[in-house]
């Protein structure tokens, strides 16, 4: 259940920590929750837990490039994705918006076209929740406080991750391999590691006797629902 909506949140994402700053610098001040990641792993990491309502997204990033972070992204959603790139040619358009961007601007730009596209890419989606509540169980994405009844509850940044997916999608039935690839893309695992995972979730979940709320459906995988 959605509880409360704060402002939109934008996730900057660029290897350059000057152009990411200045992004940053421009937008903050038109009312904006501005967050920064500094290349496409962290960017994943961080648009998972963080649940922005948009990305802009620079296109050439060492290790992770854009590309393969807006594939990614799009796994979770239709999250919008501007993306920035300093190739101007045509392919390198198409590249881009088949990968799943919904729109592309070339740098250098015009500062008050980034804000005009950020405008006009924010009217197409409502603002997601910033507080989300399942049961007795509370998320706050903007502090990152989770509690369930009146405990709260420590988790670390992957652990939050997953839980924030399973809040995105309840009662559904996600399978081991939807979860790597929403929170491990490109990362060398283990194959146990989704169980390991939600093991450790499920004991800081429970570790006041409540009921269990993720639940495994063996042969097809786990579910955020009440038993």
């Amino acid at each position: 259940m959605v509880v409360r909506a704060g402002p939109r949140r934008i996730l900057v994402v660029d290897d350059d920590p000057m152009v990411a700053m200045t992004v940053q610098r421009v937008l903050r001040p038109e009312g904006y929750d501005v967050n920064v990641a500094l290349g496409g792993a962290q960017a994943l990491e961080q648009a998972r837990a963080l649940r922005p309502d948009l990305v802009i997204l620079d296109l050439m990033m060492p290790g992770i490039d854009g590309l393969e972070v807006c594939r990614q992204l799009r796994i979770d959603g239709n999250l919008p994705i501007l993306m920035l790139t300093a190739r101007s040619g045509t392919a390198d358009r198409v590249k881009g918006l088949d990968s799943g961007a919904d729109d592309y601007l070339v740098k250098p730009f015009a500062y008050a076209e980034l804000l005009a596209r950020v405008r006009a890419l924010l009217r197409r989606t409502p603002p997601h929740a910033r507080i989300v509540q399942f049961a007795d169980l509370t998320m706050e994405i903007a502090t990152g406080e989770v509690r369930r009844g009146g405990r709260v509850i420590a988790l670390t940044a992957r652990e939050f991750a997953l839980l924030a997916y399973f809040l995105r999608h309840p009662r559904q039935v996600l399978t081991r391999d939807q979860l790597l690839a929403a929170l491990w893309a490109g990362e060398d695992t283990d194959d146990n590691v989704v169980a390991v995972y939600v093991g450790y979730l499920r004991d800081k979940l429970e570790g006041d006797g409540g009921p269990r709320l993720i639940q495994t459906l063996r042969g097809f995988g786990y579910s955020l629902r009440e038993a």
